[in-house]
């Protein structure tokens, strides 16, 4: 029990560090605040590509946590994206990835699809990948 009662934070707090820690040994990296930062700007990238509906399904498979920082600087007037290229969804990320020691380029954003793919269900997963931009879709594997 928690010590404040509050078992739903320390719920989604446990949650959240289990999917920094294992994103963090898919990627092999030490730094959790990198492996944080790069699923962070990841999910806000396939956020911006999703409808709004699918968007409230994927995000209530997330932790608290992690959902909230999806959704954070969201502006759904702005979305969703059907124009970028798999080449602008990778570049972006990889930009604002810089200052990352350990990060690696592509086949790091790779790592975030395959713990997507362990962490959320299948059928959501499908369905996430149905309503992207076919070159974006290519980037993110079928589970």
């Amino acid at each position: 029990m928690s010590a404040q009662g509050l078992e739903v934070i320390d719920h989604t707090v446990q949650l959240t560090h289990e999917w920094i820690n294992e994103l963090a040994e898919r990627l092999d990296w030490a730094s959790r605040r990198s492996a944080l930062r790069l699923l962070r700007i990841s999910l806000h990238h396939v956020r911006d590509h999703l409808p709004v509906d699918e968007l409230a399904q994927f995000s209530a498979q997330l932790p608290l946590l992690i959902r909230g920082m999806m959704f954070e600087g969201w502006k759904p007037k702005d979305t969703p994206v059907k124009d970028r290229k798999a080449w602008q969804f990778r570049t972006s990320i990889s930009d604002a990835m810089a200052g990352a020691e350990e990060y690696r380029g592509e086949r790091d954003i790779d790592h975030v699809f395959a713990l997507l793919n362990a962490r959320i269900s299948r059928g959501e997963v499908e369905d996430i990948r149905a309503c992207l931009p076919d070159e974006i879709r290519a980037l993110w594997p079928a589970p």
